[in-house]
Order: C-alpha cells, then structure tokens, then sequence
C-alpha cells in the first residue's frame, strides 16, 4: 500500500491565515495538527495540536505548573485574549522543523519512519508538489493492525 492510498482528505491553512479560526477547527473535528502552507499552497510546516498549546500556556507555568493552582485567570480567558489578531505564523515554533511530508509513492513503512523519527503525528501526502491529503498516525496504526 503507497500513502497515496493511506492519505484522507484533511484541511490546510495558509501562514496569514486566522489563528483563531485554526484553533477552532482543531478543536472541533479533534485533530492532531493542522497542515500549513504557504502562499504558493506548497506544504510549509505541519502545526501539531500540542504546539497550540504550548503558544497559549504562559512560559512561567510552563516551567512551573505549580504556578498554575494559583492564576485566577482560567486558560479559555488565555485563548480568546492570545488568539486576538493573530495568524497561524504566530503559532508556529521559532526554530523551523523538518517538513513532515511523503511522497504519493511511498510505502506504509517510509510514511511511519518519517512520523517515528519527525515525532509528528501528522504526514502531508504530495504528488508533484501538490498536497493530496494526509495520513495521521492513528489512521497509520489502524492499517497496520486491522487484517487486510
């Protein structure tokens, strides 16, 4: 089986686009990331649910939860407040990460060596620089244990 058969229609979101809108997006059909691309609509990064995240906890709770017992302000009054007028370029991390995308053509194990050694649970699929879908890494794991 190639990723072109793996793959799922999934949404994109371009860098300018509404951080806001993106978040409710990942909210409301649970994904596990988001697939950004640029102005050309080439792949540009894969923003991982757990980064969102990451931008809307304080860096002080980060590096003590602890802090986190004592902060009256609840983290939706953060996320309306950190989401307000920001694109999706804000989200992404500084340091930019190797983009997690598979050829069409690739085998289910190429597609899990990218996600294992990426740490990304989320694949963009291309054919001729084109996203054609994705492949999540519980729709990997579904294929490879559910008897063909």
């Amino acid at each position: 089986m190639h990723a072109e058969q793996m793959g799922e229609q999934f949404p994109v979101v371009g860098l300018d686009s509404d951080a806001r809108e993106a978040v409710e997006l990942l909210a409301s059909r649970r994904l596990p990331g988001l697939i950004v691309v640029d102005p050309n609509g080439s792949p540009y990064a894969v923003l991982p649910a757990s980064q969102v995240v990451r931008f809307l906890v304080p860096s002080y709770v980060q590096d003590d939860p602890s802090l986190a017992r004592v902060i009256d302000e609840s983290l939706a009054d953060q996320v309306a407040d950190k989401l307000a007028g920001v694109t999706v370029r804000k989200l992404m991390p500084s340091e930019p990460a190797e983009l997690p995308v598979v050829n069409h053509d690739d085998t289910v194990l190429e597609v899990a060596a990218i996600m294992a050694r990426l740490r990304c649970p989320l694949v963009a699929v291309t054919k001729d620089r084109q996203i054609i879908g994705a492949i999540t890494a519980s729709r990997l794991l579904e294929l490879v244990v559910t008897p063909h």
